[in-house]
């Protein structure tokens, strides 16, 4: 029904709603179903209660607040304030509809109810973040050109206090204020010239504007009741979705470099738990690229699982017995997995993730910085924050491009409440991870993105628009080649493993050398099977230089092999064995000839390979059969480690449940009034004998009682119901609220009244 006087109370107004808009309100305000109130008044207690209040108006815009402004000011928490009233306050600075539309959202959380008249809650205007009264002291004229230009002519003591204000409260206590000051003070300058506003004897305050100013934030009417119209540059989907494969691509390959650093040189952990700056450098270095990069990525392989701390296996040799960040075992499965597959992986673990990676690196509290995967970096907040960023993205339409300004401007006035954390900065910050990772690109919102946003597959729509992997390559004369795109699985495998990456991209550049290639010789590969990679691959000629390169390295490779005695090296040419147990080499590894061609030691076979490589020769490893064994170290590895229950917003209630509540508040209010003799209805449970008499009789001459009943959950309830049958502790009665037979366990029941 649609009321249009509005209620006195509350209550009355939410016991004249239909099932479906109450459903609605407790949809929108899920903290007042727990516990399960009783009746309609406590339903309405609750939903007044300033807590409540405020974590409801976290969602309204700046019109639907702006109205609870005005309605303040009307006394609507007192008496009925009239639609028209309203209307005439507003004075067409928003249109009708939107309008209505706040109320809307007003009524549907139940901060305000009517519609001819209108009345709120006490609490309500609480919710408003700003200063009661702050629309009617709209000052038009602070516009971005005039505020500059007056900030431009103030002294620096002036500056100083405009600055004082704008990191804290905007309104600021001072006797300056007060009429017949010297004008020279600096209060009264300011006030002169518009860049304080006067609040009375004692008080001035800092205009927004000008507050936006000093922060280096982009200037807003604070007053304006329509939202502000972003400046968008349009591109087409495909190609915001061609740059969002470009990052991917290049987040997965920055990713591997981290983990390969990790696993070479595990990184110790802080005692508070995260990654020291002087770690955090190193990977840099070691991987090049940038510290802010860095911190991020490690951030999100600890999310995804494919770091943590712990101890690593084998130990560092210089191992301090304290933990390292290392990759865990689940790195193995994800570096093999496809390229959308590991893009998934990350992306989904940065948007759920409960830190703001941008605050590494930042000073403290105690202006120290903070550290890569320290607790310091913990923001519950951070989850809804980059959804509410991204959606806003969303809201504009595929490839509509806008600047982090206009994002922030426009979360502003949609958030006011949250607008401290939509400031530029983190709004900045937010959506340079977002493009980090692909998910916005040139400034708009990719289709991997807004599937991954809005639950799609995300992985499926990333895979659609990568670039498709081809089978070959481009040899150059100067022994490089190029990967014109994402080599085919077992062909990148190939060429990472015969050459060297020297910069990546659309297009990968690789540099062949003879380190390289007696890499992949150490594996297994053949001379003849490094000519045929590169002549069945290139689809330009393979230079004469690197055919040469490859016999000459082929040739002097494998002549020494060193195989497991603990180990054993053995040669076919007894000087080239002869003049290795001369060399400080076999003085190293303990070589005792056995023959004038085999030797053994009882260094590990790695340790044979490396001393021997170190020393100028080429060995190569056999297993016990003579063939060539890959010893190449995968790493060090920690055990995946069972990650902390992060917190978690409690369960929303289902539709399904929320009409049941319904059906047992309508119960409980037919109930509450429901008059007659009552065994005992002070809340407390009635005496066995009391109760069973009572009951006896209602079944005797067919009469409703009204009971009260806790459940085993503890929660107490009352309803009116029809008494059937009783025996064996329980009582069977109709429930004419559900239309269904239900039952009662006798000895829940705290009190029984007949119904007249």
């Amino acid at each position: 029904m649609t009321d249009k006087a509005a209620p006195p109370d509350l209550a009355t107004w939410l016991e004249s709603r239909s099932d479906s808009e109450l459903v609605g309100f407790l949809t929108l305000r899920p903290d007042l179903t727990v516990p399960p109130p009783s009746t309609i008044g406590v339903l309405a207690g609750r939903a007044e209660q300033r807590a409540s209040i405020l974590r409801s108006a976290d969602s309204l815009d700046t019109l639907a607040l702006t109205i609870l402004e005005l309605l303040s000011i009307e006394g609507a928490g007192d008496l009925p304030v009239t639609r028209a009233r309203l209307d005439d306050v507003i004075d067409k600075r928003a249109t009708a509809k939107a309008v209505d539309r706040a109320l809307t959202a007003l009524r549907e959380r139940a901060l305000v109810w009517g519609t001819r008249t209108l009345r709120m809650a006490p609490a309500a205007p609480d919710a408003v973040p700003w200063r009661i009264g702050r629309i009617l002291d709209a000052d038009d004229s602070l516009t971005p050109e005039r505020v500059t230009e007056a900030l431009a002519g103030i002294e620096s003591s002036e500056r100083g206090l405009l600055d004082t204000l704008a990191r804290s409260s905007p309104v600021g206590r001072t006797r300056d204020a007060a009429p017949g000051t010297s004008p020279d003070r600096p209060v009264q300058k300011l006030l002169r010239a518009g860049l304080l506003t006067w609040l009375d004897e004692q008080t001035v305050e800092l205009p927004h504007q000008v507050g936006q100013a000093l922060r280096g934030e982009p200037i807003s009417d604070p007053t304006s009741l329509t939202p502000p119209k972003p400046a968008t540059t349009k591109y087409t989907a495909a190609d915001v979705d061609a740059a969002a494969a470009g990052e991917s691509l290049e987040l997965i390959r920055h990713c591997a470099a981290i983990i390969e650093s990790l696993a070479v040189a595990p990184a110790p952990a802080l005692k508070a738990g995260g990654l020291g700056i002087r770690e955090l450098k190193r990977i840099t270095k070691a991987t090049g690229l940038d510290e802010n990069q860095v911190g991020l990525l490690v951030e999100l392989l600890a999310a995804a699982g494919l770091i943590s701390s712990g101890t690593p296996d084998p130990l560092p040799s210089n191992d301090s017995g304290d933990d390292y960040w290392a990759p865990t075992s689940a790195v193995d499965a994800w570096t093999t997995a496809t390229p959308a597959a590991r893009w998934h992986a990350l992306a989904s673990a940065w948007l759920d993730l409960q830190r703001a990676p941008w605050l590494i690196g930042m000073r403290d509290s105690n202006d120290k910085p903070v550290a890569a995967l320290s607790e310091e970096v913990r923001s519950p907040a951070a989850p809804r924050d980059r959804r509410t960023v991204l959606e806003y993205l969303a809201d504009l339409g595929a490839g509509n491009s806008v600047t982090p300004a206009d994002v922030s401007r426009g979360l502003g006035w949609r958030r006011p409440r949250a607008a401290a954390r939509f400031a530029m900065r983190p709004t900045q910050k937010m959506i340079d991870e977002a493009t980090t990772l692909g998910i916005v690109a040139r400034g708009a919102l990719s289709s991997p993105g807004k599937a991954l946003l809005h639950g799609g597959d995300a992985e499926a729509a990333m895979r659609s628009v990568l670039p498709k992997p081809i089978d070959y390559i481009l040899l150059q004369a100067d022994l490089t080649l190029v990967a014109p795109g994402p080599l085919e699985p077992d062909l990148n495998d190939r060429i990472e493993l015969v050459a060297d990456v020297e910069s990546a991209g659309a297009a990968t550049m690789y540099r062949i050398t003879e380190d390289s290639l007696r890499r992949a010789l150490d594996v297994g590969m053949s001379a003849a099977e490094l000519h045929s990679l590169f002549t069945t691959h290139s689809r330009t000629p393979v230079p004469q230089g690197l055919s040469y390169l490859i016999d000459d390295v082929a040739r002097r490779h494998g002549r020494l092999r060193a195989g497991v005695a603990s180990s054993f090296v053995r040669c076919e040419d007894p000087a080239l064995l002869a003049e290795v147990l001369a060399s400080p080499a076999s003085e190293q590894l303990a070589l005792r000839a056995l023959a004038p061609t085999v030797a053994i030691s009882q260094a590990p076979l790695a340790e044979v390979m490396n001393v021997l490589t170190a020393a100028g020769l080429a060995p190569a490893g056999e297993d016990s059969n003579g063939a060539i064994v890959d010893l190449r170290s995968r790493g060090a590895r920690v055990p995946v480690r069972r990650t902390r229950a992060q917190f978690r917003s409690p369960a929303v209630p289902t539709d399904e449940q929320l009409a049941r509540l319904v059906t047992e508040l309508r119960a409980g209010e037919r109930a509450s009034r429901a008059s007659g003799h009552t065994v005992r209805s002070d809340g407390t449970r009635a005496t066995g004998t009391a109760t069973l008499a009572l009951l006896q009789t209602a079944l005797q001459v067919r009469r409703s009682v009204t009971i009260g009943y806790v459940d085993a959950q503890g929660t107490a309830s009352r309803r009116v119901v029809d008494p059937v049958a009783m025996g064996g502790g329980l009582l069977e009665a109709f429930d004419p609220a559900t239309g269904e037979v239900r039952r009662f366990t006798l000895h829940r029941i705290t009190s029984v009244a007949l119904v007249d």
